[in-house]
């Protein structure tokens, strides 16, 4: 089982310090152009993505690499869109799954080899990961909630309740990534 410091997967959002007050109240709304492409038009790709590559690994044992970085792009710019709705940056984000464009780091290191018979018990596996998960979304979903009027009043995101968010969702990429058959290695648990 690989630690969090050694897992494939990263995640990070840098801390910004101060934000500005009124952003809260509309980053939702500035953020439809974006949610509107990554739902409805890299939505699907994503999963057409999983669905060709369960194939490919069950015959070839290998993730097509051109669907393997499209997978990883999208969830990139999914990842920095998440972070400014989720009021831990200001800056808009930019419309590119480019990574080092945005303040937030998403990478995910690609596998020479996949296990062709894990591919069908991914899901099942990461059972109490999404038992574990369940709780700490509630919290985190509490934790915005905190935020919101942090930022609203201070013009700060609580650095304690940020490194919780932030874990929370760094959890959650390692997860979505095995689940995802990016990787093979079980995914630690853990907000580091």
């Amino acid at each position: 089982m690989a630690t969090a410091a050694s897992y494939p997967v990263r995640f990070d959002v840098q801390y910004p310090g101060r934000f500005l007050r009124w952003m809260v109240l509309v980053k939702w709304l500035l953020a439809a152009p974006h949610y509107v492409l990554l739902r409805y038009a890299f939505g699907p790709l994503q999963f057409a993505c999983s669905g060709i590559a369960f194939f490919w690994i069950l015959f070839t044992e290998r993730y097509p690499r051109g669907l393997f970085d499209l997978w990883v792009g999208t969830e990139r710019w999914n990842a920095q869109v998440g972070a400014y709705i989720g009021l831990m940056r200001d800056e808009y984000p930019p419309f590119t799954w480019a990574p080092g464009a945005y303040p937030v780091t998403y990478e995910v290191d690609y596998p020479e080899r996949l296990s062709r018979w894990l591919i069908f018990v991914k899901w099942l596996l990461l059972v109490p990961h999404y038992i574990v998960l369940l709780a700490l979304w509630i919290a985190a979903l509490v934790g915005y909630l905190i935020a919101f009027f942090a930022i609203l009043f201070t013009e700060q995101f609580p650095r304690g309740l940020f490194d919780f968010v932030v874990g929370v969702d760094r959890w959650t990429y390692r997860v979505v990534a095995y689940f995802a058959l990016l990787r093979d290695e079980y995914p630690p648990f853990g907000l580091s």
